[in-house]
């Protein structure tokens, strides 16, 4: 079931979060290397759940839960630009031991949807092009996310 935020739901979906980051968070420090990965993540363990809570408090109306039988299973943030007509997805994460399929399709189901209801003409998502965020481009695909740029980040050490 699809349902709108409430403040009840804030610690939950951050911890959510929090989890469901940790294997891409394992990837960019690998990639990166520990000195640059602490730069850029100070702290892995709470840095999702911050940039959750910072929406959440900002746009509490732009985030949706879904729930399964009484628990919070995922969640979804999202942006609308009524001048671009352009919405965008933002973070959005299924509990990594939810154990059930098909949640994030509903969430992207449900936030498309009220895209259109409120006349936006494109809906955005960005994800990573390494092997941790390839689940992700995976959903965004089957929920119909077609038109791609692909980008890369470059650094050097100094």
């Amino acid at each position: 079931m699809i349902r709108n935020y409430c403040k009840e739901d804030l610690p939950i979906i951050m911890d959510i979060g929090n989890r469901a980051w940790q294997g891409i968070y394992d990837m960019y420090n690998a990639a990166y290397g520990e000195e640059l990965f602490k730069l850029i993540t100070p702290n892995r363990h709470s840095v999702k759940g911050e940039q959750i809570k910072n929406h959440c408090e900002t746009h509490p109306d732009w985030i949706y839960i879904c729930e399964e039988n009484g628990k919070i299973a995922g969640f979804v943030t999202f942006y609308i630009n009524e001048t671009e007509r352009i919405a965008v997805i933002g973070n959005n994460a299924v509990d990594p031991q939810c154990g059930l399929k098909g949640i994030g399709q509903q969430m992207y189901r449900a936030v498309l949807g009220y895209f259109r209801e409120k006349g936006m003409k494109y809906a955005k998502v960005t994800t990573g092009l390494d092997a941790a965020h390839a689940p992700a481009r995976r959903a965004y695909e089957r929920a119909g996310f077609n038109i791609k740029a692909e980008n890369v980040t470059y650094y050097m050490k100094l």
